[in-house]
């Protein structure tokens, strides 16, 4: 069985039918069947439901925290020995908080960080990765 940590990205890959969306949608089905397992940081609940409020209004924020329930994932509250890998990577790395309790969550969980935020690459040497399509820029 393989483990996953989709960071938010990834979820708004996958919500929102994004380019990637097929290989996350993939994951997912593997969660599904149960042959593969599936984190989230609460962190990425946070952000799915602030950047859905912000963008689109709070009903699209309820529905997406809703579908985010339905999913077959596990969201993963902040525990103390999580805070404690979470603070190693923000002291040592220029990353968002946020993505330092994703990334945190990967190396806790021994897992396959899936992403498309160049953030990341910093610690490609500590977490394996799925990098989905990174957004072009205009």
């Amino acid at each position: 069985m393989s483990r996953y940590v989709f960071d938010t990205s990834a979820l708004l890959t996958f919500i929102e039918n994004e380019e990637g969306a097929e290989a996350a949608e993939s994951l997912l089905m593997k969660a599904v069947d149960g042959i593969d397992e599936i984190f989230i940081s609460i962190v990425s609940s946070i952000e799915i439901f602030y950047i859905s409020v912000r963008e689109q209004g709070r009903a699209t924020g309820e529905q997406r925290l809703g579908l985010l329930e339905s999913l077959p994932i596990i969201q993963e509250p902040l525990s103390p020995r999580l805070v404690k890998i979470i603070g190693e990577i923000k002291a040592g790395k220029a990353m968002s908080f946020a993505d330092c309790c994703i990334a945190g969550l990967a190396k806790q969980k021994k897992a396959i960080l899936v992403h498309k935020d160049p953030e990341f690459e910093q610690i490609e040497d500590e977490i394996e990765q799925i990098k989905l399509p990174y957004k072009k820029t205009k």
